[in-house]
């Protein structure tokens, strides 16, 4: 497989976790409010908190995620520039010309991490027996 293939591949998947972080999180409270009781299953209920838990943690260290050091990595090896900054900062300047400085990431991370701490207490997942599952 070509690297630039590669790279996109991780792209992709980078994507579909940012997508489960905020996605999720919205899922978690519009499901409530709208009945959905497969947004409180506590395995959907830990994933997105072990997930949005990783980036917060990783952003306080000041480290930037793997995935975005893996995909630079396959671009520089196609040919193409890798990534400066982190894979949020990279493709919200690209998307919408946002520059602000690094601790705003953390800042912003943080303060989503603590909103899906909000809706686990506010909305909390359920264990329910495998014969009432749909």
């Amino acid at each position: 497989m070509p690297y630039e293939l590669l790279a996109d591949i991780v792209l992709l998947v980078h994507f579909g976790i940012v997508a489960f972080n905020v996605g999720g999180l919205v899922a978690i409270v519009l499901g409530n409010r709208l009945g959905w009781r497969w947004v409180n299953d506590w395995r959907l209920r830990i994933a997105h908190l072990v997930a949005i838990g990783y980036v917060v943690v990783q952003a306080w260290l000041g480290e930037i995620c793997p995935l975005t050091t893996v995909e630079s990595w396959l671009r520089a090896k196609a040919g193409d520039a890798g990534y400066e900054t982190s894979f949020i900062e990279h493709w919200l300047r690209r998307l919408i010309f946002y520059d602000a400085p690094p601790w705003s990431f953390t800042a912003a991370y943080t303060l989503f991490g603590l909103l899906v701490l909000a809706a686990w207490w506010r909305y909390p997942p359920e264990r329910r027996a495998a014969s009432n599952r749909c």
